[in-house]
């Protein structure tokens, strides 16, 4: 029996729990749930026939191990529904559709910048959504739940920005109700690092200590330590990009401080130094291509950020000690400048025992781990065992 079942000792395992056995894969017949809950084969029944009607789980004829009349084989239906996925940046936001398992469906970019203010945003968001989900030809009736993730630190409790320099108008707007107006589902927010993360931690089995970094316009990290993701007590664990660096020029950052690596060595950062230089860029992804073509003074600039970056993740290294860190964001275009200044600083600066087995790899979602990561943020609260109970019995009651 799982943690899921457990938990609830001495009462019947609700149709939620059997649920997740079900969908973690370990259960797969009606007997097997009868022997995992103590449940009454009527009882097994009418909770699986619950889920088959909402569409949670599939059942296909199995076939017999010892003769007779094959097993009926329940299985999880990623395909009875699906959440969609917004990961808010700070001039671009990636937008998806996936099923039930967080697989990409269709995917789709906006260009729009979030000082436009949050009910633009999401006004664009919302439409592009819509958009997205008539180019998958699904059923609007189908979506169970919206992750949305924006770069800054969240309330997770209420889905408000806390507030961000970057971000001028966003502190204590409440987001979930913006796209609600839309799409009346539940909708989850967080830090755009953070989903990274819960995207990554998926996506590296048996990685129990992840340390994921961001670098695009601004940089973010965020910390998985023994296999949870690390919010802090404000929601603000992760925010290396107002770390001020040792021997700085004195340049003011927006936060009020002065040589944070973010107005450093960020995207932007590399934008401005360029532009001084003569150079005609006005996107982080002109930067890449500047340093794809060979620019050698781009490439000298991207190697510099990167040993400013890891002169902040070498103190993050020696504190954390992760196995694996991973390297995200538009900037990972010109992964090997900016990684080859991360290794130079992290390696000499950070304890030997903290490096001896340290790989930094870029991420293994690039392009996609943003909106992977939203929509198993959703997912973990439209799926869990509570939410599919309230889900049934709001059907039964709407039924009487």
């Amino acid at each position: 029996m799982t943690g899921a079942v457990r938990t609830r000792i001495g009462a019947p395992a609700t149709a939620g729990e059997i649920f997740a056995l079900i969908r973690q894969g370990a259960v797969a017949t009606r007997t097997e749930i009868g022997r995992a809950t103590g449940l009454s084969r009527t009882a097994v029944a009418a909770r699986v026939d619950r889920l088959l009607t909402e569409g949670l789980v599939s059942e296909v004829q199995g076939g017999a191990v010892t003769g007779g009349r094959p097993a009926a084989r329940l299985a999880f239906h990623a395909a009875g529904g699906t959440v969609l996925a917004a990961s808010v940046g700070v001039s671009r936001t990636s937008l998806a559709v996936c099923d039930l398992a967080g697989t990409v469906l269709v995917q789709d970019s906006l260009r729009i910048r979030a000082r436009s203010g949050p009910e633009p945003v999401m006004d664009a968001v919302a439409d592009r959504l819509v958009g997205l989900v008539a180019q998958a030809g699904m059923d609007p009736a189908g979506i169970r739940g919206i992750g949305l993730s924006i770069p800054g630190t969240v309330d997770s409790a209420t889905g408000c920005s806390i507030g961000v320099p970057v971000l001028p108008g966003w502190a204590g707007v409440p987001l979930p109700p913006l796209l609600a107006a839309t799409f009346p589902v539940p909708v989850r927010v967080d830090n755009d690092v953070n989903v990274m993360a819960i995207a990554e931690q998926h996506a590296h089995p048996g990685i129990d200590d992840l340390l994921v970094l961001k670098v695009s316009t601004g940089i973010g990290a965020a910390v998985v330590s023994g296999g949870v993701l690390q919010r802090g007590a404000h929601g603000a664990a992760g925010e290396i990009g107002h770390t001020q660096v040792a021997a700085g020029p004195g340049m003011p950052c927006h936060c009020g401080n002065v040589d944070c690596i973010e107005i450093l060595a960020s995207g932007a950062a590399l934008i401005r130094d360029l532009t001084g230089r003569g150079r005609d860029v006005d996107t982080v992804s002109g930067v890449v291509e500047l340093v794809r073509a060979g620019d050698a003074e781009a490439v000298t600039l991207v190697r510099e950020a990167g040993r400013r970056i890891g002169e902040v993740l070498a103190g993050a290294v020696n504190l954390l000690n992760p196995a694996v860190i991973t390297v995200g964001g538009d900037l990972v275009g010109a992964y090997e400048p900016l990684v080859a200044g991360i290794r130079e600083s992290v390696f000499k600066r950070a304890l030997a025992t903290a490096t001896q087995n340290l790989r930094v790899e870029p991420g293994a979602l690039v392009g996609r781990s943003g909106v992977t990561g939203c929509a198993i943020l959703a997912l973990d609260r439209v799926l869990s065992p509570a939410a599919v109970d309230e889900l049934l019995s709001e059907k039964d009651q709407a039924n009487l």
